[in-house]
């Protein structure tokens, strides 16, 4: 995997609004970001591995311009409690979801009921916010294309918890905490 430089999107600042963004307003920094085709085509995009550069993204929240080579993905996972949104700025991306809130803590395998399973089909200016322990994956399934996607998360991710999925059973994996992705 590769770093890019930092980057930032005009008129973001360091703002620091007497309240947290809203998920609205984290869809709508998202959205601004992924319209600016500058800051779009200044992320390297590399082969064989997903490339991000960090934002800065309003009222205090963690934001990424993240790059997706063809076939690539994130594997299940949440972002704990932070709330947060994403878009997808150039390609297609496919989001799976779990419509279910699950134990924050006490578990390591979980059977999932019927129904529960949300898929959708993310092309360039599509997007979505989601709330706090929000599960999902997300992929480019693109045999030929790139994809760049723009995401906000507020709080900053305190950790995120990485699950395997086998049917309808959900297992944890992994907890990871902002020091193991330094």
């Amino acid at each position: 995997m590769a770093v890019a430089p930092d980057a930032n999107v005009p008129g973001t600042g360091d703002e620091r609004p007497s309240t947290p963004p809203t998920q609205a307003e984290l869809l709508d920094f998202v959205r601004r970001a992924a319209a600016d085709t500058e800051l779009v085509a200044s992320l390297p995009l590399d082969p064989e591995g997903r490339t991000w550069a960090r934002l800065e993204g309003p009222g205090g929240s963690e934001a990424w311009l993240i790059g997706w080579p063809p076939g690539t993905g994130t594997g299940w996972h949440d972002h704990a409690d932070s709330v947060g949104a994403f878009l997808t700025a150039a390609g297609e991306l496919t989001e799976n979801a779990l419509a279910v809130r699950l134990p924050t803590d006490g578990w390591k395998t979980l059977e999932l009921s019927e129904g529960v399973d949300r898929h959708r089909k993310l092309s360039a200016g599509r997007g979505r916010a989601f709330g706090s322990h929000h599960v999902h994956e997300v992929l480019n399934e693109s045999a030929t294309e790139h994809a760049v996607s723009v995401h906000a998360y507020y709080p900053p991710l305190p950790l995120m918890r990485r699950f395997s999925r086998s049917g309808a059973v959900l297992r944890l994996e992994q907890v990871e905490r902002p020091e193991d992705w330094q």
